[in-house]
């Protein structure tokens, strides 16, 4: 094979950081090694220590770009300053790094998930810069039509970064609202309540970890699910959050999920603008894709018909119902009762 993917050299390199001094390191590690989860995580690589021994694993060129900067953050920041997120992305920015991950972008490998039971290929290039992104920013919404992969590749990057421990939870979050029809009271304790909604959730995280290891990580409070309204008041730290349906949630609703997040923490929000459930008011979604559009640090994955990847039919009937869409908005309304 010559395509680009059979051509990435891995490497593994090992690095010593002197001084050996435990604050410094401490200050270059972070938290709970957060500044060593950014720097994997904007690098696309891997990094293990123990003490001033530092392993650094990955795609050659970024290897040797992320040992530089290990080694340049210790030397120049750690004697005078606290590092931080913003610390490592001006460092990244100097260094030249943003283009490099930037430039490997492309490359189809580079977007593959991979869990402990199976490995998720995005198909074209919307699927890849979705995943890209997820893995590159803390907040990313994925907009279009069923069938495009947006949460299934949203639940299978969780997974991926659960395995990997780059997260240390999974949250599931879907506003309680029913399609179209009144389903009347539902019994049971809260979890039984709210399962219907998360269904679609739930068998994307079976069909990748097996539904005894997603039983026994909500008995552990490792996978979480919870309706949107019980999320207020909450600070989620080093967690992977899916808000599924945003398309029904509130603007208040939408504000409230979005100021949850905490350090170490990616949420994805999923939806559909055109199955709009939410009995009066203006969708959250829709709110939130004009407020947000020119915040920094956000990414914003719009799919088409093009992208679906179920049925053939259903890539159809998504196409059939835009156009029919399209031809409404022209007609000018004769004021006649389309029930009658």
């Amino acid at each position: 094979m010559d395509d680009d993917s059979s051509r990435v050299v891995a490497l593994t390199t090992n690095l010593n950081l002197e001084p050996n001094d435990s604050r410094r390191l401490a200050l270059l590690c972070g938290p709970f090694d957060q500044n060593l989860k950014h720097l994997e995580k904007r690098l696309g690589i891997r990094i293990k220590n123990r003490g001033n021994a530092f392993q650094v694993s990955g795609p050659q060129d970024r290897v040797k770009v992320g040992s530089a900067l290990l080694t340049q953050l210790y030397v120049e920041t750690t004697e005078r300053e606290v590092i931080d997120g913003d610390t490592i992305h001006v460092y990244l920015q100097e260094s030249g790094a943003e283009e490099l991950v930037q430039a490997k972008g492309s490359n189809d490998q580079s977007s593959v998930i991979r869990t402990r039971k199976k490995t998720v290929k995005p198909r074209g290039a919307n699927q890849r810069g979705y995943v890209e992104a997820i893995r590159s920013h803390d907040v990313n919404f994925g907009v279009g039509p069923a069938g495009t992969g947006k949460t299934y590749l949203a639940v299978a990057c969780a997974v991926e970064a659960l395995d990997n421990e780059d997260v240390s939870r999974i949250l599931l979050v879907r506003p309680a609202v029913e399609a179209g029809e009144k389903l009347g009271f539902l019994p049971g304790d809260l979890a039984q309540k709210i399962d219907p909604y998360l269904r679609p959730l739930y068998d994307a995280l079976w069909e990748m970890m097996g539904v005894e290891r997603v039983n026994k990580l909500i008995e552990r409070n490792v996978i979480e699910v919870a309706p949107l309204a019980f999320m207020r008041g909450r600070t989620l730290n080093n967690a992977f959050i899916i808000l599924d349906e945003s398309q029904n949630t509130t603007a208040e609703q939408m504000k409230m999920f979005l100021t949850r997040i905490g350090f170490g923490s990616t949420a994805v929000i999923t939806g559909d603008i055109t199955q709009i459930d939410l009995p009066g008011g203006r969708s959250g979604l829709i709110h939130a894709l004009s407020v947000l559009s020119h915040v920094d640090g956000l990414s914003f994955t719009r799919f088409s018909s093009k992208d679906v990847v179920r049925h053939p039919l259903v890539k159809r009937i998504v196409e059939a119902y835009d156009e029919e869409t399209a031809a409404s908005a022209k007609r000018p309304d004769l004021g006649i009762n389309d029930a009658g």
